[in-house]
């Protein structure tokens, strides 16, 4: 027979709960405050921003009209997040049709991109953009985007994939299907959190990118990140400007998260499970 606690044991087990829970609300405060706190600059004005912490103050956009718009030639937000929504978009397509049936076949064990720093490949990297005539060009970022992320994708996917009952390919084996009708009839569904987890980190990898971006296309092919950088000036601290920028290149990602939350949540289950 199992014991029932007693009403001591109940009370100590509820005050250490109620403490952790304590604990984690402050602990998750203390990482939101910095994003919290670049939100309400991006509303104030720069005598605001810059003087002592201001929690009541008159909200303003104007420091978000003033990063929207293009000055003086400079690259304009529109151009930057074109950019990155065609680099991103297109090289994550490219790595996720290439990584579902290599991930498929078992084709790559290991994350071999991930192992070299980024400066030690700059150098080869450039020279191939420039002798190629792929600099300050979106396909070399687009180019380069994949094959860094294809190898995670591979991975991760893989991890997906061995997690699919065997007894379910051999029943589309028994029914004809082939190796495209078990990936589109049986595997990708199954999957489909799997899919949209890789897919999203993915993003995420590609959109934050700034080293290759600012060594390969600084002027016509610029990120987010590289325009987010174009608002430091050297004439102030225009702290305010800075933060809407931030605020403005974190949207995307952070929509991206929002919505494929359940099924990233549900696919990074299913890889951990063994």
């Amino acid at each position: 027979m199992s014991s029932v606690p007693s009403p001591r044991v109940v009370g100590e087990r509820r005050w250490v709960n109620a403490s952790f829970g304590f604990l984690a609300w402050i602990v998750g405060l203390v990482f939101f405050f910095p994003v919290f706190w670049m939100l309400l600059n991006s509303f104030k004005s720069e005598q605001d921003a810059n003087t002592s912490p201001k929690l009541f103050f008159h909200p303003t956009l104007d420091r978000y009209k003033d990063v929207t718009k293009s000055v003086g030639g400079l690259l304009s937000f529109s151009e930057a997040f074109t950019n990155s929504m065609v680099v991103v978009l297109v090289s994550v397509a490219i790595v996720m049709l290439l990584a579902v049936p290599a991930a498929y076949a078992l084709a790559v064990r290991f994350i071999s991109t991930k192992f070299l720093p980024v400066v030690a490949s700059i150098l080869p990297i450039w020279i191939l953009a420039r002798n190629f005539g792929l600099l300050n060009t979106r396909l070399a970022l687009i180019i380069l985007y994949v094959a860094i992320n294809l190898p995670l994708a591979i991975w991760m996917l893989r991890s997906f994939f061995v997690e699919i009952p065997r007894e379910l390919i051999e029943a589309a084996e028994i029914d004809g299907a082939g190796l495209r009708g078990q990936l589109t009839s049986v595997i990708l569904p199954i999957a489909a959190p799997g899919l949209a987890a890789t897919a999203l980190l993915c993003v995420i990898f590609a959109w934050n990118e700034y080293f290759y971006a600012v060594q390969l296309n600084p002027v016509q092919g610029a990120t987010v990140p590289i325009w987010v950088t174009t608002e430091i000036s050297t004439r102030g601290q225009f702290l305010a400007k800075l933060s809407a920028a931030s605020v403005l290149a974190c949207i995307p990602v952070v929509l991206a998260g929002w919505i494929a939350q359940k099924r990233m949540i549900r696919g990074l289950a299913l890889g951990a499970i063994k």
